[in-house]
């Protein structure tokens, strides 16, 4: 799997925010089939970044309607990231 497709999207949210400030958390949105080891790797060469700590949780399915339509909301993975004191990953800056 290229690194490319391993990391999707960040995730910005108050709690994200927060914990990117306070401990130097970044959260992202990744693919389902990759495993820490890949995350890690992925972010370590695509910012050049060092990576202390890895940790993934799954996103479940919801359920959202427009109207009388019903529809559900893919699975996703989310990955927190811990980075190295004094490193930062240049897109949330100014976030």
């Amino acid at each position: 799997m290229r690194f490319q497709e391993v990391v999707l999207r960040p995730v910005v949210t108050e709690k994200s925010t927060i914990a990117r400030e306070l401990a130097n958390v970044v959260t992202l949105a990744v693919n389902p089939n990759a495993n820490k080891a890949q995350i890690k790797e992925a972010v370590e060469s695509i910012w050049q970044v060092d990576v202390l700590e890895v940790r993934t949780s799954r996103m479940p399915r919801k359920t959202r309607r427009v109207g009388k339509f019903k529809g559900r909301k893919s699975e996703w993975k989310k990955a927190m990231v811990t980075l190295a004191e004094g490193q930062s990953i240049e897109f949330y800056e100014g976030v």
